[in-house]
């Protein structure tokens, strides 16, 4: 990891927020290349599913109001463990304490957790000093919103952004499941000590897809077929590791159904492109112990590292129904898809039947929209008194009793309304640029020197091209600058470096990931030819300079 890191401070990847004013942990900033980097993975992720399954994306704020994250839960569940020393006041999780000292802390209660760590006398790995009882954090950063103060979190997630936008987009689908809808964007999670690098942050990427699905048609995911054959290595829950194709994890029940089988060979698919290798690749079920609380079924993606073993960088979740039913629950709106019967069916139902002749005086230029709601409501929602609530334009209004009626009608029905499920796939974009620069790392030795070369896939690189000339003389230079501005008005991403020797400078487009590297010599000035180098086998290969973009 500390050569990961010092090659990525170093080349400009990565750099610590904040060091001029003493840093602050948790936060990074990308530099030139690790930018770069970045937008290419994201890109990347773009690729496979936004063009590659159609999930269109959206980019909603990053500051949600209070009310969002009390129905999504995250109010009351968002929770972590914390110790705080005696001596220095310093926080920690409790858990992860435990952790380092090899003990398996997934299901305990705070009070086992309390136990565990008096019985193993652990103490401040800052100062040495005593630690407090546990304590509950709440891991979302609070706000107010405007003048008055209205209060907001920043989100821990991007996904409750589409949930609320369910309606919206339900809509621009013409109304059919199902569809999915994804968001590339920052989340933020108040972590209590971070001190994992990129793999824990306190301001991070995250690329999620929402794909809504009728509950009833889980099992049978059209494009299935395409996937069925992949192989995947898996941990299940009851801990006996597996290798199983897409379709025989589904027909033996090791995963709940084909939905969530397809998105992981998806995400294997991805990591795999993005350069980590496969040997470093599984995918762990969570236990019910660790089951986040909106999901019945999920599967981390994870990927070995030298430094942290293995490391959770996607998640796949069945969320059901859970996020769009404490939406409707929260917010009163109706949140539901209609589902069309094969064949129409005749039945008697009650409806709401509104007294416009009371409502109009009442209400005056919204009585037409209070009758058309109190006609979409549920007659088992009418309260003992005889009244109903309906919510208009963000007001909720009690209707009372005698301005509605009960009424018994029959009528042709061509479908019902359901809500419909949520698969999630979620990646740590963040995580997955650490797991790619400290896999494709590695150093050789060539003519007794050591080479460190940075193996990244050319898709995710951040330079396509570097382009040099041999030396800085008799106009080399000068044409070196006229290939490089070639390449960059074809769309290519190109470095021109003309600092030090042929040698350092394809040293160090090796040491950044560059995968190719052209070369302008004296025989280029004879018949407008150069030479291409590639990065992982060093071999180099003549062309007309005409045929060079297409080439590459």
């Amino acid at each position: 990891m500390e050569d990961v890191i010092e090659l990525a401070r170093r080349r400009g990847f990565l750099w610590p927020s904040y060091e001029i004013y003493g840093g602050a942990s948790g936060f990074y900033d990308y530099g030139p290349l690790g930018a770069a980097l970045k937008n290419r993975v994201e890109d990347l992720w773009r690729r496979f599913f936004v063009i590659g399954e159609g999930y269109m994306e959206i980019s909603s704020p990053a500051i949600g109001v209070e009310e969002v994250f009390r129905a999504s839960g995250h109010v009351s569940h968002f929770v972590d463990p914390i110790v705080t020393c005696e001596k220095c006041g310093e926080g920690f999780r409790a858990d992860h304490l435990l952790k380092e000292k090899g003990v398996d802390t997934d299901g305990m209660t705070y009070e086992e957790l309390d136990e565990e760590l008096s019985k193993r006398k652990v103490r401040c790995p800052a100062c040495g000093g005593g630690l407090s009882r546990i304590n509950t954090f709440n891991l979302m950063f609070k706000t107010g919103i405007g003048a008055a103060g209205r209060t907001g979190y920043l989100r821990p997630e991007t996904a409750q952004n589409i949930f609320i936008l369910f309606n919206r987009l339900y809509e621009f689908y013409r109304k059919k499941l199902p569809f999915g809808v994804a968001q590339l964007g920052r989340a933020y999670r108040n972590e209590i000590s971070p001190r994992q690098g990129l793999l824990r942050l306190r301001e991070f990427s995250q690329a999620e897809a929402e794909v809504f699905v009728d509950p009833g048609s889980k099992d049978r995911h059209p494009r299935f077929p395409e996937v069925s054959h992949v192989k995947l290595r898996l941990l299940p829950g009851d801990g006996e590791p597996r290798e199983l194709t897409a379709a025989e994890m589904v027909e033996k029940g090791i995963v709940a159904h084909q939905y969530l089988a397809y998105h992981m060979v998806r995400t294997y698919q991805f990591l795999r492109e993005a350069g980590i290798p496969v040997e470093r690749i599984r995918f762990r079920q969570h236990r019910k112990t660790e089951m986040a609380h909106y999901a019945c079924d999920c599967w981390d993606a994870e990927v070995l590292t030298e430094r942290y073993g293995w490391v959770e960088v996607v998640g796949i979740a069945d969320r059901t129904d859970y996020d769009l039913r404490s939406h409707i629950r929260e917010s009163g709106v109706d949140l539901k898809a209609f589902l069309r019967f094969d064949t129409p069916k005749r039945e008697k139902r009650v409806i709401l039947e509104p007294d416009m002749k009371r409502l109009g005086p009442v209400y005056k230029d919204k009585a037409k929209e209070v009758g058309e709601l109190i006609r979409a409501s549920d007659p088992g929602k009418v309260k003992g008194d005889g009244s109903i609530d309906i919510v208009v334009e963000g007001e909720r209004l009690n209707i009372e009793k005698g301005m509605f009626s009960k009424k018994t009608v029959e009528e042709r029905v061509e479908g019902e309304k359901i809500i419909p499920h949520v698969i999630e796939p979620s990646f740590g974009i963040d995580r997955i640029i650490y797991c790619i620069l400290e896999s494709a790392r590695t150093t050789e030795e060539r003519n007794g020197e050591e080479r460190t070369v940075l193996r990244l896939k050319p898709a995710i690189a951040p330079y396509d091209v570097a382009v040099f000339s041999l030396v800085s003389k008799e106009g080399l230079d000068e044409k070196a600058f006229e290939v490089f501005e070639m390449l960059r008005e074809k769309g290519f991403l190109a470095l021109y470096d003309t600092s030090g020797t042929i040698g350092r400078r394809y040293a160090r487009a090796d040491e950044i990931g560059v995968p190719y590297a052209v070369t302008v010599d004296f025989q280029t000035l004879e018949d407008d030819t150069v030479t291409i180098r590639d990065r992982d086998t060093m071999k180099q290969e003549r062309v007309k300079i005409a045929d060079l973009a297409e080439r590459l």
